[in-house]
């Protein structure tokens, strides 16, 4: 396993269930993930020679990486050198992530739906007169970012002057920079499995980017998120499942042609629905954090099993099944989080107590030391209840948040009855029946 989030800690405790033998890179002892493994390696995660002679040493047969950095590295392609087979796509196919005008080209060269207006700039020329043709527009850094590098018109640049400086900040950072128009909708997060051919997918999710309440504040990591028991969401149609579904098919075909590689491991979308339909916002080249919390704790069938299929391109559709509940993922975070973090606190954590409403704990960006667990500067802690209703996950993370104590900050109205409804509201409103 690499890495050492919630979500690292939420793979690693469903294999788990086929008892397999679990060696661990992480930069911070994460104590859920440390639980789980026969062996750590406190490291960086993106020194790809390290981590691949550690890999060597302990025999590790298949890697699963769970975080992007390490992909844009060419980790997998230097564990697949040495015969270590990968959940995660080559640095060529970890593209679709890394690049966002990459991905936008490739939409655009395959005439794959879901594609926005968009333009990619390396110098200013022409720019503000695009901005001004598209009236609302967003400016993406067109690299890695942790989920922050998306600025919004009306939200986060509020002139032509703002997105133009912040379009000049990345073009000087990267070298380019993208410009397209501003989606309105509600988002959603559908993530695949796939060997490069078969494609299965998995009950959508919804996360919560802004920090505050209401969907308020800076963009952060992931707040939380939820699903509902029928695997869709409550403003979402099986039309519009089976919609992303279909780009997702044609973009994995297009990686192959592009690049001469199979994609294979985790191709998770990140799609919006709008009046005019179904429509992407970025691809991401492994699962979600929070929403993979969401997701693999309802597969009823081995993990293992579907990730050895992966990596031997045998995946078949019908070897996944998923229960049909409910989840609620709600984040804890350290004070300042989204805009300086408050790093380096106590964390009181009563793991009897969480376990008691019924919720899933999963460790995130947590130290843990002799004296005990201490905060870090990113997400600290997630808590995930299920049930059969949103509604009724919901009270359970939040029954489980009083279980944590310290330094922190945390949103309350995630998958709440009357967020939801908000949501619901809204599209109808967007895309009258």
């Amino acid at each position: 396993m690499v890495g050492g989030g919630a979500r690292e800690h939420c793979i690693a405790s469903v294999l788990a269930r086929d008892d397999v033998e679990l060696y661990t890179v992480m930069k911070n002892k994460n104590p859920g993930l440390a639980g789980l493994s026969t062996d750590l390696f406190l490291n960086s995660e993106t020194e790809v020679d390290k981590v691949s002679a550690w890999a060597k040493d302990r025999g590790a047969d298949m890697a699963v990486i769970g975080p992007e950095a390490p992909l844009e590295m060419g980790l997998v392609d230097a564990l697949e050198d040495i015969g270590v087979k990968c959940i995660g796509p080559k640095q060529s196919c970890a593209r679709l992530e890394t690049s966002k005008s990459f991905t936008r080209d490739l939409l655009d060269r395959y005439k794959i739906p879901g594609n926005p207006k968009y333009r990619v700039f390396s110098t200013a020329k022409g720019m503000k007169e695009f901005m001004e043709d598209l009236g609302e527009f967003v400016v993406k850094d067109v690299g890695l970012c942790g989920g922050k590098g998306v600025k919004l018109s009306g939200e986060h640049l509020h002139t032509l002057d703002e997105g133009m400086d912040y379009a000049g900040q990345c073009m000087m950072k990267r070298g380019a920079v993208v410009v397209e128009e501003k989606f309105v909708g509600e988002e959603f997060s559908l993530q695949c499995l796939t060997d490069g051919k078969t494609i299965v997918g998995s009950p959508l999710a919804q996360d919560h980017k802004r920090l505050l309440e209401g969907d308020e504040g800076p963009n952060t990591g992931g707040m939380g998120s939820y699903s509902d028991a029928d695997h869709l969401l409550p403003f979402l149609t099986q039309d519009d499942y089976d919609a992303a579904l279909d780009i997702t098919k044609r973009v994995c075909h297009a990686v192959r042609q592009e690049t001469g590689n199979d994609y294979r491991g985790v191709m998770y979308g990140g799609f919006i629905l709008t009046a005019d339909g179904v429509k992407l916002v970025e691809f991401n080249a492994r699962y979600g954090d929070p929403e993979v919390m969401n997701v693999l704790p309802l597969l009823e069938t081995s993990l293992l099993e579907l990730f050895e299929a992966v990596v031997d391109g045998r995946l078949r559709e019908d070897m996944v099944k998923w229960s049909n509940l409910a989840t609620v993922c709600k984040y804890v975070v350290p004070k300042g989080y989204g805009v300086k973090s408050e790093a380096g606190f106590p964390l009181e954590v009563d793991e009897a107590a969480i376990s008691s409403t019924g919720s899933r704990l999963y460790y995130a960006s947590v130290d843990e030391r002799p004296d005990g667990l201490y905060t870090g500067t990113s997400r600290s802690l997630a808590v995930v209840g299920t049930d059969e209703t949103i509604s009724a996950a919901e009270k359970k993370a939040e029954a489980a948040l009083a279980h944590v104590k310290g330094n922190i900050f945390m949103r309350h109205d995630i998958g709440t009855p009357e967020a939801i409804e908000k949501k619901v509201s809204r599209m109808r409103a967007i895309r009258p029946a």
